[in-house]
């Protein structure tokens, strides 16, 4: 690729999705964003250790991504895999990342955090008062919340939260439909909801045709064969992004 077309792919999404609709895909390396921003992906969440479910990634590798493409980078604030901090010095390592993310000026965070089922709003809070400017989306934690009503109405107290991220339960396809419509509008105005899960193109159709639902998520569906192993594709994510227009 010659130095004007690799400019040309790396500026940002090919065209915009229909219907304000906007596909967001986990990338792990330059590499994944180049591609993802190739395929017209509208937003990065930027990880890494996904046998992990995602881990914070490099702070060097944030920058490389923002070099490398104009997209909004929200970017995993997660030092180990588990849905409650074990120890204070997790709590302060996450807290020094995240202020030194509000620094780079990324578009926002994606974290998450119970106590006993519930919310943890005051770790949560804590945790975006160091980045005042950077918004944030509440990650798969609410799906483990034990009451996901109660759980919406604790994140509206935290102003910077603005995307809830959802499989919509792990029940059978019709009750996450259901799920996702019933959390998109308790959600409003505050937050939208970001349906999450698996989803693939068949997914997708679903979802734009049974739902109101704006915000997409996909990781593996956008590598070959669905691997994490595998990089991210630009012509998988232009398939997903097809559906959508």
């Amino acid at each position: 690729m010659d130095a004007a077309a690799h400019s040309a792919a790396t500026i940002g999404p090919a065209a915009p999705p229909a219907r304000g609709m906007a596909l967001e895909v986990v990338v792990t390396s330059v590499a994944d964003a180049a591609a993802a921003a190739e395929g017209g992906a509208a937003r990065l969440e930027v990880a890494v250790q996904m046998d992990a479910d995602g881990l914070t990634p490099p702070l060097a590798l944030v920058q490389q991504i923002q070099d490398e493409v104009q997209l909004p980078l929200r970017v995993m604030l997660r030092d180990s895999p588990h849905l409650t901090p074990r120890h204070a010095q997790e709590v302060e390592h996450m807290a020094a990342i995240a202020e030194a993310l509000g620094r780079l000026g990324v578009d926002g965070l994606v974290l998450g955090f119970l106590q006993e089922g519930r919310v943890d709003v005051g770790l949560l809070c804590r945790l975006l008062a160091v980045a005042p400017l950077l918004a944030a989306t509440f990650h798969r934690a609410f799906d483990a919340a034990a009451h996901p009503m109660e759980a919406l109405a604790a994140l509206k107290t935290c102003e910077q939260v603005d995307y809830v991220l959802t499989a919509g339960g792990a029940e059978s396809w019709p009750h996450r439909l259901d799920n996702w419509r019933r959390w998109r509008v308790l959600a409003r105005p505050e937050m939208a909801v970001i349906a999450a899960g698996g989803l693939d193109e068949t997914a997708l159709r679903r979802l734009r045709q049974d739902t109101e639902l704006r915000h997409f998520h996909v990781g593996r569906a956008a590598r070959a064969g669905a691997d994490w192993s595998q990089p991210v594709s630009a012509d998988r994510v232009r398939s997903l992004c097809a559906v959508l227009a």
